[in-house]
């Protein structure tokens, strides 16, 4: 598959609310940030066509000194959509060029994950938007309103993301066999990606704190491909970071 239409933005945010300066804590002597451009490339993106978007001088410095391509964004975006929308429009992407979100806290990323998503959307050209999600295997996890739930309709069309255990079986209350987590990548154009940050935050939106609802609200379509493959966690806390940071450090898979 050739991604040469395709760009990979992570979105470098300082003041995370749980861990600030999450982005700059180290893993075999580099920036977290530098791990998740380096599963990016192992999905086959050009590091030329990979973008840090971040708003902090430090974060900025540290990217140009690793000589990783970054971009000064403003510090007044209320989402990482926002952020992604401003590269995009700064550096005049075409409408039809496909941009892929990929979290900057995440240095576990399946790389295979990220090719999945850019070779889905170059297949389905007919979805605004694109994103994975993985089976649900555990009850615990259906119930669960921090594990976001996607319901999928025909063809891969999602037609709702939730916190609430869903879709339910009347019939059999254990049954989860239609039950979907979502992941958080998304794979957009820049034109439909310039159409979403044009709406006003949804009521759904706000009432489930769920940004994709915003999209689903005024009509954009979303694909969904399905990743059968174990997710790790990101780094969200300073616990998170310490476990990630172990299993790197132990695994040489990983420079």
């Amino acid at each position: 598959m050739n991604f040469s239409n395709i760009k990979a933005v992570i979105p470098a945010r300082y003041g995370s609310s749980r861990l600030p300066g999450k982005p700059l804590l180290l893993i075999r002597k580099k920036p977290i940030f530098w791990h998740v451009v380096q599963r990016c490339i192992e999905a086959g993106i050009r590091i030329n066509d990979i973008v840090i978007a971040t708003d902090d001088q430090r974060i900025y410095d540290e990217s140009e000194k690793l000589s990783l391509p970054v971009l000064m964004t403003s510090p007044e975006h209320q989402s990482g959509t926002d952020r992604i929308n401003e590269v995009a429009n700064i550096l005049g992407w075409p409408a039809e060029t496909i941009v892929i979100n990929v979290q900057g806290d995440e240095p576990l990323l399946p790389s295979e994950l990220i090719k999945t998503v850019a070779t889905y959307t170059v297949n389905h050209p007919n979805f605004s938007i694109t994103t994975a999600v993985t089976p649900i295997g555990k009850r615990e996890d259906f119930i669960n309103p921090n594990v976001v739930k996607a319901i999928i309709g025909s063809e891969g069309r999602a037609l709702y993301f939730t916190r609430s255990a869903a879709p339910f079986n009347r019939d059999d209350h254990n049954d989860i066999s239609l039950a979907y987590r979502h992941v958080g990548i998304y794979a957009y154009t820049v034109e439909s990606l310039n159409t979403f940050c044009s709406y006003p935050e949804a009521p759904l939106e706000r009432y489930e704190k769920l940004e994709q609802l915003r999209a689903l609200s005024n009509g954009l379509t979303i694909g969904a491909c399905v990743f059968y493959q174990q997710l790790p966690h990101g780094v969200d806390t300073l616990k998170d970071y310490e476990i990630i940071k172990e299993i790197m450090e132990k695994n040489n898979a990983f420079n």
